[in-house]
């Protein structure tokens, strides 16, 4: 039977922020697993690059992997540095910035 999993090795331990690279001018992301009840995707931001002002249909969880981030939910600006997480909730106007060359683990819930 086939894995709902894809672009990720399977049964090798890895480190999760290696699995993305930055790129100059560029974000970047990388889909681990899409459907109607879950998205999951590394992205990668270069110093000053965004994702500017969106909504989306689900919860998305994001966790800081490496560099600071900086989340913007309903106007508010969130610093995430490695380690930490924030739920964007659905519905809600939110954005994404490299404060500083970033990665970060985005999970989507719908």
């Amino acid at each position: 039977m086939d894995g709902k999993m894809k672009n990720i090795a399977m049964s090798e331990v890895l480190v999760l922020k290696d699995q993305v690279t930055c790129q100059e001018g560029q974000v970047v992301s990388r889909t681990l697993a899409q459907n109607s009840a879950v998205s999951i995707t590394l992205f990668s931001f270069a110093q000053g690059e965004e994702i500017s002002t969106h909504q989306s249909g689900g919860d998305a969880f994001v966790t800081c992997l490496e560099g600071v981030g900086k989340i913007t939910i309903d106007g508010e600006a969130y610093l995430l540095h490695p380690g930490e997480s924030i739920v964007m909730p659905a519905g809600h106007p939110h954005s994404v910035f490299g404060e500083e060359a970033f990665k970060m683990l985005l999970v989507v819930v719908f």
